[in-house]
């Protein structure tokens, strides 16, 4: 018993490291608050994909009395059990293949920045044009203003083990 206990306690601190380490990357004042607009991209990056309505609910039950901040004591306990409950999981890699594959109708391989600019901002749950810059500015090749999709798959799914 003591043994799962203690093994419990250490998923929990890796955890617990994970979570402060993405926190800490948009803590810019070193004060353990961040805006809540890195919100998602914080939750994203620890491989927790929720939608726009899961996302709004996270930091409505995290925000400090509507100030546009989040303190990390408020943080940490709530993400460790989206975390440890496997809330809000990535979608599979082949999955996300076959979401590529139909959006790319000539099998070119490839998407252009500006097809998949126009169905990330228009369909679905839309990304902002932010978003958008954020994501084409780490993922695309602007030599030839391509996304090659079957190379990013990799980028964009997460080994879900904690």
């Amino acid at each position: 018993m003591a043994d799962n206990k203690q093994s419990a306690e250490v998923i929990v601190s890796e955890v617990h490291k994970k979570i402060r380490a993405a926190f800490e990357a948009f803590d810019y004042e070193s004060n353990n608050t961040v805006d809540v607009r890195e919100i998602g991209t914080i939750i994203y990056s620890l491989g927790c994909f929720p939608s726009q309505t899961e996302l709004h609910d996270f930091i409505a039950e995290v925000e400090e009395d509507h100030t546009g901040y989040i303190h990390l004591d408020r943080f940490l306990p709530a993400m460790t059990k989206v975390l440890l409950d496997h809330k809000f999981p990535p979608i599979a890699e082949d999955i996300l293949l076959q979401a590529f594959e139909v959006l790319d109708k000539e099998n070119k391989g490839y998407l252009e920045l500006e097809e998949l600019t126009k169905y990330m901002t228009l369909e679905g749950e839309p990304f902002t044009q932010e978003e958008m810059d954020e994501m084409l500015t780490a993922l695309a090749d602007h030599e030839k203003n391509h996304i090659y999709y079957r190379d990013l798959l990799s980028q964009l799914t997460i080994d879900t083990d904690v």
